[in-house]
């Protein structure tokens, strides 16, 4: 990494900001009758269930046998479509693209109606986690994706940076920028986020009574491109068409 220009003699402090969390986001065209038959297959797959086995949690078909939707013929368009800006979002971290192969994991629908949320989590089986909504209007009623640090690198002390009354002040912008205990993003229609599958996020409540927020979740793997024989770096795992699975 390029050391920063020396700042000026005698000049005020200057922050330096290294090493920042890359979330990509692409607003993409959908189509309003694609969008509604979409919306009539998820609940078609959803059936009788209201939410996940905790009831104030949104129903994610993950856990309800629903984790193949990109083979689904209502949303394979919409999915490959995903495909290319997941691996801009590679390129634009720095990856070579002819180097790795990358490759959908799971994908399933999550449905939050009026006071669900989802807990923090992250993906631990994945490299790559992405979401794309097939509604909202960007106001957050619907529920906030809330992202989390993987540590406070700036708080000093740890735990100030949650707030309680601490010394650090919730209202000021050097906090937003230095000392955020997380980053809320506003489900819209369209939006497609990307973010590693090793950060802890959540879904905020759905404080909208009258709309029920649809998205589209995805896991996503890096192995190395097929047909590498082997000489690949250690820390990329050979391309599944390379594996044996072992039986009995």
């Amino acid at each position: 990494m390029a050391n920063p220009q020396p700042p000026a003699p005698g000049g005020a402090l200057q922050l330096q900001a290294l090493f920042p969390l890359a979330v990509g986001i692409v607003q993409l065209p959908l189509d309003p009758l694609d969008v509604a038959v979409q919306m009539q297959a998820i609940r078609e797959l959803q059936g009788l269930a209201v939410s996940n086995p905790d009831p104030g949690c949104a129903w994610t078909g993950d856990l309800h046998g629903v984790g193949q939707l990109h083979r689904h013929p209502s949303f394979a368009p919409l999915i490959s479509s995903l495909a290319g800006h997941a691996g801009a979002y590679l390129e634009g971290l720095g990856f070579g693209r002819s180097r790795v192969a990358l490759h959908i994991q799971r994908c399933w629908p999550v449905v939050s109606e009026l006071g669900q949320v989802v807990g923090r989590h992250h993906h631990p089986n994945a490299h790559l986690s992405a979401v794309v909504y097939l509604n909202g209007d960007g106001s957050g009623r619907s529920g906030c994706l809330r992202f989390f640090p993987p540590r406070q690198a700036n708080e000093l002390v740890p735990g100030l940076a949650v707030g309680h009354g601490g010394p650090i002040l919730a209202d000021a912008p050097a906090t937003a920028q230095w000392n955020a205990p997380w980053f809320d993003l506003a489900p819209r229609a369209g939006l497609l986020v990307l973010f590693p599958a090793s950060v802890d996020h959540a879904v905020l409540e759905n404080e909208d009574p009258n709309d029920s927020r649809f998205s589209i979740s995805l896991d996503l793997v890096l192995t190395a491109p097929k047909g590498e024989g082997g000489a690949t770096a250690e820390y990329l795992a050979p391309h599944p068409g390379e594996w044996q699975e072992v039986t009995g």
